[in-house]
């Protein structure tokens, strides 16, 4: 039998549309079977405020973050969930790895400062073996970190495929931001001669801008500020150094219960000084460390493009945590005002409409379950964050209606905060009843949480604010009392489900064992002498 050529072309071609038919009816579109990539970008100590996307009156240059903003989604309301310890990033850094809640998530090494954390009721004892490395490679992923060492979740960093962690607060490329992109990018080099073509995620992590904030030279400069080491006399004013914040403070009025709190008095540069020169420098060293951070994730973004991976490729930029640096009077991370307790929060990838914007209503530990959603493998049932992708794809705005946030790192119990639409409610229970305080915020109309004493016309001179009458704690306005009534029961709600071990000073104790804690032993000193 004979056949025609062209008949036999014919036959070819529809015999190869419809087997990429059947191909799209099994696998939904064609590229869905491929895995995305992800780059997980963790930067150390930084304010949603910092950034224009969320400030738009601050002088920091950061033209990736900002591209990542325009190509991706914003979230709005993006927190970590707090702290037990004086090192926030401890635990913020073990809830992005576990998906776990504050008050269920291990202690580093042996310390017991989570009353919970050898309850295995509370915290499962193979919880390692389900953090985000662990799920991933299992998942056929190919796992990389580069970070910090310390404050973290060691066993669960370990889980990486590949390792290259080094604290590095430097202001050369080999003592700084740039020696972690050059890990990220040395991996994808490698990725790329071998021709590896398995998904990645890779944990790019920072150790700026936290302290000691010793940036480049020649972005130093660009803010005006200088590596300022000399308690004695001020920096030097400069007009190119960022302007106080708009809830500066000299002083915060009250104690924030964690005497001699390193990131409070013993910071290099600060020390316990407030002052407008101080602060301004301050502010100026860490713009001047978060543009270099800007610049390395240019450079890990221009490869991936050069390897045709950035369009497969979720992006996340965020913080462990935030940072006062002169609001509030504040200097460091202990404390649950937005500007410390929100993160930056952006989300850049396949499927996500440019340029949106979302309050998202999201913690650090939901993280872990929306990686697992985004590609396609199922979270680990110790996880028990919620995933955001109905977020991401503008499904919905929010995935929960009220927040929760803890720091007793210091004299316990603490503070503690809750969140819910416009209303925020911060508690101080600190230094054995001497400092028992209540804030109470609207939001919407006082965004920047002004307190009374920013209202004294030498700090208004100050930070050019000019808050009005009703940007005040509430707490104390007799109008308020039932929201105030409605946000106590709402904290002491949070604060059950979440199994905190303490309790305030006018809450109920609920029969709680006072909590037995061990000190971590002091490490020995370092002798200077060993060469």
């Amino acid at each position: 039998m004979m056949f025609d050529p062209v008949s036999v072309t014919w036959y070819r071609r529809v015999s190869l549309v419809l087997a990429m038919a059947c191909l799209v009816l099994m696998t939904g579109t064609l590229g869905a079977a491929e895995k995305p990539n992800i780059l997980f970008v963790l930067v150390d100590d930084q304010s949603p405020f910092d950034l224009k996307i969320y400030n738009e009156k601050s002088s920091l240059q950061t033209p990736n973050i900002n591209r990542l903003a325009r190509e991706g989604m914003v979230f709005d309301t993006a927190h970590h969930m707090g702290a037990w310890v004086g090192g926030v990033c401890t635990p913020s850094r073990h809830m992005i790895m576990s998906g776990r809640t504050v008050w269920h998530i291990p202690d580093r090494g042996m310390r017991r400062l989570n009353p919970n954390g050898a309850d295995p009721s509370r915290v499962p004892p193979n919880l390692a073996n389900n953090t985000m490395a662990a799920v991933f490679n299992r998942a056929g992923y190919d796992t990389m970190r580069t970070c910090k060492k310390g404050n973290s979740y060691d066993a669960a960093n370990a889980q990486f495929t590949v390792v290259r962690d080094a604290t590095k607060r430097g202001g050369t490329d080999e003592t700084g931001s740039a020696w972690h992109a050059e890990q990220v990018l040395e991996y994808l080099g490698d990725r790329q001669d071998r021709k590896d073509t398995d998904p990645f995620l890779i944990y790019f992590g920072f150790s700026h801008p936290h302290d000691t904030r010793d940036g480049k030279p020649e972005l130093l400069a660009k803010y005006g500020a200088v590596n300022h080491k000399d308690k004695n006399v001020l920096p030097a004013a400069h007009p190119k150094q960022p302007v106080l914040p708009v809830n500066y403070l000299p002083a915060h009025p009250f104690h924030h219960g964690h005497p001699g709190l390193r990131d409070e008095v013993k910071v290099s540069g600060v020390w316990e000084k407030r002052d407008e020169r101080t602060i301004r420098n301050e502010l100026g060293r860490e713009f001047a460390c978060s543009e270099n951070i800007d610049i390395q994730l240019g450079r890990v973004l221009k490869k991936l493009e050069a390897m045709g991976e950035l369009d497969n490729t979720y992006i996340i930029y965020t913080a462990d945590h935030g940072m006062a640096i002169g609001r509030h009077g504040l200097q460091g991370k202990q404390n649950l005002y937005e500007h410390t307790w929100r993160v930056p929060f952006i989300v850049k990838g396949p499927g996500i409409k440019a340029g949106s914007r979302a309050p998202g209503n999201i913690y650090l530990l939901d993280v872990l379950s929306t990686l697992c959603d985004l590609a396609g493998i199922p979270a680990p049932k110790t996880s028990e964050g919620t995933s955001f992708k109905p977020v991401l794809e503008g499904k919905q705005q929010t995935i929960r209606d009220a927040f929760f946030g803890v720091y007793c790192g210091g004299t316990k119990p603490g503070m503690r905060c809750v969140k819910k639409g416009d209303w925020k409610l911060i508690k101080y229970d600190v230094l054995d009843g001497k400092v028992r305080e209540t804030q109470l915020f609207n939001l919407a109309q006082n965004p920047h949480e002004f307190i009374q004493q920013h209202h004294a016309s030498q700090v208004r001179a100050l930070s050019g604010s000019q808050p009005s009458k009703d940007q005040v704690n509430l707490a104390t306005d007799p109008r308020y009392a039932k929201k105030l009534a409605e946000m106590e029961g709402l904290l002491l709600s949070e604060m059950r489900r979440l199994h905190d071990p303490y309790r305030l000073w006018d809450q109920p104790d609920d029969g709680l064992p006072k909590p037995k804690l061990i000190s971590p032993k002091p490490r020995p000193k370092k002798n200077k002498n060993k060469s």
